[in-house]
């Protein structure tokens, strides 16, 4: 028996009707089973039962034995002494609040083929551990339930951002800034970036961002790369450049060995990148403008139409040239970016600056298709098609952080599929 279990059937009230009498054989009822308590103190708050004609009201606490009181020291407790009732499954000894009074057990009886179902969606090696039952939940409940996760994922999202603010003194520009480099490394690559931006400070880009090439020569230059010099023209011009902009900044570039070649497409390599996000950084005020100004995705587009140096229209890496590269910056990139940057970035602006949800984020998502990978690829199996990156979002979320980790009892749909069971 698992005490969360108890806590669901409590919380459900899917215990059997006619066991709601308490260990010295009186009639009880629950008028209100209160609000679960995720922190320390009383599982239940604010709970409200009846016994005879007198109507208690305060903290519930559940327990699998009742000597786990004892066991978690809540007889030391102070807090625990405006407990109500005591709710267990195994009533194996007597409990007393820490002035003597006995408190009120009720050893609470409930379907157990429901414990064996929780069971069985614990230990399951499916994917999803209760894809044989999403049939019998209503589509609408399905459709509110992942409205929820697909915020949810937008939520976590920008606790990273977050994160920057309080290092930065909510220096907004420069969050954005690490954040969109980051994600310039598309998940492999996204803690070299990261590093880059961080040793790489926006005001000295900014001093620079008319140049091109020394926009290249200070990312290039700050990512380690030019170290392991080529010895071509232009890395050779690159790294004197970058020479003289270490000088004057007291600039130290990240170690080279962090980046990741490996398994990687020749338009994602670490080179490309950075030199996109050097043509990128020219238009950078442009950009942030642009999304706290709430401007369509077709607005935001036009910045990543990125046109880099020459140099890379026949190089993927330093000193190894090829006939011809294809190195802009796709529409499938740029969704990423809007995906795991802008919209989660526009979405902690706006609760900060208007204490409110903004709208535009969930708007962005809607315009733009939904993702294709394994995650995805799951949920069509099932016949849950995602239309849209929201809800491609919102299901990678409700696998990665409910499926899983087999929190059925913490998923909506968990809890209606346990909800129609215990209707039988």
């Amino acid at each position: 028996m698992k005490e969360e279990f108890l806590h669901f059937i409590f919380k459900n009230r899917l215990w059997d009707e006619d066991s709601l009498k308490l260990s010295n054989g009186k009639i009880f009822e629950i008028i209100d089973t209160g609000i679960l308590n995720y922190d320390s103190g009383p599982d239940f708050f604010n709970a409200k039962i009846k016994i005879d004609e007198t109507v208690w009201a305060g903290n519930i606490e559940i327990h699998i034995n009742s000597s786990d009181w004892h066991k978690h020291n809540h007889h030391k407790d102070f807090s625990y002494d405006n407990v109500i009732l005591h709710v267990v499954y195994n009533n194996d000894k007597l409990v007393r609040r820490s002035n003597g009074e006995e408190i009120p057990v009720w050893e609470m009886k409930f379907p157990h083929y429901l414990y064996n179902k929780y069971a069985d969606f614990k230990n399951s090696e499916k994917q999803i551990p209760c894809e044989d039952f999403l049939d019998i939940i209503e589509p609408v409940n399905k459709k509110a339930w992942f409205e929820r996760m697909g915020v949810e994922r937008l939520e976590s999202k920008t606790e990273l951002i977050e994160n920057y603010l309080e290092k930065y003194n909510s220096d907004w520009e420069t969050a954005f800034y690490i954040l969109l480099c980051r994600n310039f490394g598309f998940h492999i690559n996204s803690f070299p970036f990261e590093q880059l931006a961080l040793n790489t400070p926006l005001s000295i880009v900014r001093k620079n961002e008319d140049s091109l090439f020394t926009l290249e020569a200070l990312f290039f230059g700050q990512s380690g790369l030019l170290n392991n010099n080529t010895g071509d023209d232009y890395s050779i011009k690159l790294s004197e450049e970058y020479k003289f902009l270490a000088n004057k900044y007291s600039l130290k570039p990240i170690d080279s060995k962090t980046w990741k070649f490996g398994k990687i497409r020749p338009g994602n390599m670490p080179a490309v990148r950075i030199a996109q996000l050097s043509a990128l950084m020219q238009s950078f005020q442009g950009l942030f403008s642009a999304i706290i100004d709430k401007k369509d995705i077709p607005e935001i587009y036009k910045y990543f139409n990125i046109k880099t140096s020459d140099y890379w229209k026949t190089h993927y890496n330093f000193g190894k040239p090829v006939d011809k590269t294809n190195i802009s910056f796709g529409k499938s990139a740029f969704e990423i970016i809007m995906i795991n940057t802008i919209a989660p970035f526009r979405l902690i602006y706006s609760k900060i600056y208007s204490n409110s949800y903004e709208e535009i984020s969930v708007k962005w998502l809607d315009e733009i298709k939904a993702e294709n990978n394994r995650i995805t690829k799951v949920w069509k199996d099932l016949g849950i098609k995602p239309d849209t990156a929201f809800d491609s979002q919102a299901l990678i979320h409700l696998k990665n952080n409910y499926c899983d980790k087999k929190k059925c009892l913490y998923c909506n749909i968990g809890t209606a599929i346990f909800r129609e069971f215990g209707k039988l």
